[in-house]
């Protein structure tokens, strides 16, 4: 008996969406906020969604070919960024850590982003691409930006139109999903 196809890709993707969009509003309003905890419980959440549905899709590969490597280890890697990103902020701490964490997984986005544009994967390669190599230099640049950046006003409002660049990039790729997914499960049971 085989396995039933279960989707949930739009689920990663409007969070990823979603944290994109939180990331640019607190790059432009909250970064040099004096009280960071009230920005922990959005942060949290992306994150704990991420990292939950994420770390299930990487270890059961609900979709086909590469797709669940490529959003499933993605989506835990992100999450485990905006879940330090909130722990850190409900506690206090420094967000370098997490920011230099964020560099390695960084890198990976923009090497896949790259790779799904070189290899077509997806109903829409470049849209998709674009969009990971843009998260990607989210996590890239995340510690020269709290390290060099910070209070420089200019390169953090270009920094936040480009993060929601990110999100309107998976909105337009998740919305679209939701759109076929009632039309691909209509009739499925389970």
């Amino acid at each position: 008996m085989s396995k039933p196809f279960i989707d949930w890709a739009s689920l990663l993707l409007l969070n990823m969406m979603a944290g994109y969009f939180l990331l640019a509003y607190y790059v432009y309003a909250g970064l040099d906020e004096p009280d960071q905890t009230k920005w922990s419980p959005a942060f949290a959440m992306v994150g704990a969604l991420a990292a939950i549905f994420g770390g299930i899709m990487a270890v059961t590969w609900p979709l086909p070919g590469t797709y669940s490597s490529i959003y499933g280890e993605m989506s835990v890697l992100l999450g485990f960024v905006f879940l330090g990103a909130g722990v850190a902020m409900a506690k206090g701490w420094s967000l370098r850590a997490v920011a230099c964490y964020a560099f390695f997984p960084g890198i990976a986005a923009v090497v896949i982003g790259i790779r799904i544009i070189d290899l077509r994967l997806t109903l829409t390669p470049v849209m998709a691409g674009v969009g990971f190599i843009l998260s990607g230099l989210a996590g890239v640049f995340a510690a020269p930006t709290l390290a060099w950046m910070k209070s420089d006003r200019p390169f953090r409002t270009l920094a936040a139109i480009v993060l929601a660049i990110t999100g309107l990039i998976w909105a337009a790729t998740t919305y679209p999903e939701y759109w076929i997914h009632m039309k691909l499960f209509a009739r499925w049971a389970p």
